[in-house]
């Protein structure tokens, strides 16, 4: 088992690395890939050093799996040149999310859907990855008629650079480099990602699109705004969820308590709720403060919350690949 990591060199590479040795997944090589600037870097892991390799070497090696996490330019050029050797590439950039002929997965709902010939699969956007999976065992139940999201996303979702701005805005520093537009340390940045024609950034569109694609369902109204806050390890998402049917909250605590991935918190007598602060390097996704809507019938409220370089990256990326192994899909 041959299995390449490209973008070792960063923040969702390193959580790939760490995740891939917290599951004991299965290589007997690893070939960690970087950009032609890493190339010759040496990266400790699990015991062992490791030198960094550029692409071309890494494609010539054929190796079964390639996960990507470099973006999406990279991965446009690089991953259908690895899929023409065999290589199966798990790419966590947006590049072939929305690609009719591609897989858009999150392994808990539709994994059962690859097949050997997909040989380039998509990750979805981050924030996508946790709502869906906490929604999924209630669409089974009461199907979904409309979603409204708003999410408060951690800086680590930018990268490095944006987790250095927040830390020298932190310490005081003037004139820091800058990522985004304003300054995000205590400020809120309704912003993520670019403005788009319709008025919705980027971000908020991935959310809409990819939700419909991983549930399979275009009838399904989704509505979002995405937002940045000055806070590391973690997305939180406020959920309001309008299902076809009715539901008993009793029976969606307990749906949600005995899917895989949930882990439910939600006592809000003794102040137990999802936060960010206590997600950070845990692979589930948290979900509480339910409480139905009295607004309007057939309404749930949620609280999601996640670390967003876990299962919003590489978690997801790492069970595909389990997946694949497991099925004997390579």
């Amino acid at each position: 088992m041959k299995l390449a990591l490209v973008g070792a060199t960063g923040l969702v590479g390193s959580e790939i690395l760490e995740v891939l040795q917290e599951h004991q997944f299965p290589y007997d090589k690893l070939l960690l890939v970087a950009s032609e600037r890493s190339k010759g870097k040496q990266i400790s892991f699990n015991g062992h050093g490791y030198q960094v390799i550029g692409l071309a070497e890494a494609v010539a090696a054929k190796p079964h799996i390639a996960i990507f996490s470099a973006g999406g330019s990279t991965s446009l050029e690089w991953a259908p040149a690895f899929a023409a050797m065999g290589t199966v590439v798990i790419d966590n950039s947006s590049a072939w999310r929305m690609d009719p002929s591609k897989k858009l997965v999150v392994p808990e709902i539709n994994a059962k859907t690859l097949s050997p010939e997909d040989k380039i699969i998509a990750n979805p956007n981050c924030s996508t990855i946790q709502m869906v999976l906490a929604l999924e065992p209630l669409r089974q139940r009461y199907g979904i008629k409309r979603i409204v999201v708003s999410t408060y996303q951690s800086v680590t979702g930018t990268g490095k650079a944006a987790v250095d701005q927040m830390m020298a805005e932190r310490a005081g520093e003037v004139n820091p480099p800058k990522v985004y537009p304003h300054k995000i340390d205590l400020n809120v940045l309704p912003h993520i990602d670019v403005f788009q024609p319709n008025g919705y950034t980027k971000e908020e569109m991935k959310m809409i699109l990819e939700t419909k694609k991983i549930f399979g369902d275009d009838s399904i109204q989704v509505t979002s705004t995405t937002v940045r806050i000055p806070t590391m390890g973690g997305h939180s998402e406020a959920v309001n969820v309008e299902f076809k049917q009715d539901f008993d909250l009793a029976e969606v605590r307990s749906l949600l308590e005995n899917a895989p991935g949930i882990i439910v918190q939600d006592d809000p007598a003794n102040f137990i709720y999802p936060m960010p602060i206590t997600s950070h390097k845990k692979d589930e996704v948290f979900v509480g403060r339910l409480r139905r809507d009295e607004s309007q019938p057939n309404t749930l409220n949620m609280w999601i919350v996640a670390d967003n370089l876990r299962k919003g990256a590489a978690t997801n990326a790492v069970q595909i690949a389990e997946y694949l192994l497991e099925n004997k899909l390579i």
